[in-house]
């Protein structure tokens, strides 16, 4: 087979695998990949880190084995299919006009797809050179459930690299950087009562609710330059067992996106003032953001092998969503990090969720061109 034909064939390979998170199972997929790989001319560690949870690490030496080698990352875990029928089967990987379906086409089987295969394409270019790392995630979707087990793990040790390179769905399109995300669980203490008679009760959905009205303008912090306004929202609240009782417990969680000029422990101590005594505070997540200097030589050589593939200069660029990189980075030596992959960004996690198949062909020329930057 070519090159196209590999892409295409491991993407498909992949999709057919059902990954969804939660509950989370990687185990078969990682397996395939583990082995895949091996027969390839890659050094492999699979590691567990929970029930049917994987981790795998990839590696081919270049000619010094102590060299910085090229990194790459990637998860294979998706989000849920969600209610919405899909026309196209979420495991088949079918093509249609130029489209591949599936549940992680864009986010981001494709792209881990498109990076083994250039590297496959350009095995004399890494072993003549400094080598690949390959950091394939599970349990991303939830949090870098995945990379944070990695990090955890006594049997890994992870080398200072190069550079890195995240494969999340940017449309070939080269992002420097990315917002950092709080999650916080929001509880609230009442009395419980019968609901005939609540003035014997402290209602704590009540108690819930005037907090949330408090924090609703909460402002995290000032405007970054590129990442712009920090944001807040209050995603789920759970509360009461039934309905003819006052209810004792209520949560509400908060997801916070910020930037490098932001502190969360700061910003945690502002919103727990701000909605008052009675709310207990615990962190849910906790994830830094990611950003490298546009001037940064390695980025600007990544930007040229970009820019013919798109209308009009390039510009810098973020994005609001996190990756791995929150906590892979700083375990790599901070180096300089890229954000790139052939997923549609408007396509993680819709229903018949798709990859345009010239964006993944394109995607594997791009990442080969990069390795060959002085992998």
């Amino acid at each position: 087979m070519n090159a196209a034909e590999d892409v295409i064939t491991l993407t498909r390979a992949l999709l057919r695998f059902d990954t969804i998170n939660p509950p989370g199972d990687e185990s078969l997929c990682m397996a395939f990949l583990a082995d895949y790989l091996q027969r390839h001319g890659f050094e492999i560690q699979l590691r567990r880190f929970a029930d049917k949870r994987y981790n795998l690490l990839a590696r081919m030496d270049g000619k010094d084995k102590d060299a910085k080698p090229l990194a790459f990352t990637g998860h294979l875990d998706t989000v849920p299919l969600g209610n919405a029928p899909w026309r196209h089967d979420a495991f088949g990987g079918e093509i249609v006009d130029g489209k591949l379906y599936g549940r992680g086409a864009s986010d981001m089987k494709a792209a881990v797809a498109a990076f083994i295969a250039a590297c496959m394409q350009h095995q004399q270019a890494i072993r003549t050179g400094n080598g690949v790392l390959l950091m394939l995630t599970g349990g991303e979707e939830t949090g870098c459930d995945g990379a944070r087990a990695l990090l955890e793990d006594a049997g890994v040790v992870l080398p200072p690299v190069k550079a890195l390179i995240v494969g999340e769905p940017t449309s070939n399109y080269p992002i420097i950087g990315h917002k950092g995300a709080l999650w916080l669980r929001c509880e609230t203490q009442g009395k419980t009562a019968h609901g005939a008679m609540p003035e014997l009760g402290i209602n704590a959905i009540y108690l819930a609710a005037e907090a949330i009205g408090k924090i609703r303008n909460f402002e995290p912090g000032a405007p970054h330059p590129l990442m712009k306004q920090p944001t807040l929202n209050v995603g789920t609240v759970s509360g009461g067992l039934n309905i003819n009782s006052v209810p004792d417990r209520c949560s509400f969680d908060v997801d916070i996106r910020t930037a490098p000029n932001l502190q969360h422990g700061e910003i945690r101590q502002r919103l727990a003032a701000m909605a008052g005594e009675q709310v207990q505070l615990t962190t849910l997540v906790d994830l830094p953001s990611v950003l490298t200097e546009p001037g940064d030589p390695w980025i600007k050589q990544v930007f040229l092998c970009c820019r013919p593939l798109h209308d009009g200069p390039l510009e810098h660029r973020v994005v609001p969503y996190f990756t791995d990189a929150s906590l892979l980075r700083d375990a790599l030596g901070s180096p300089p990090c890229i954000i790139l992959g052939p997923g549609e960004p408007a396509m993680a996690h819709q229903t018949d969720e798709y990859c345009l198949v010239d964006k993944l062909l394109q995607s594997v020329d791009l990442y080969g061109e990069i390795i060959n930057l002085g992998c």
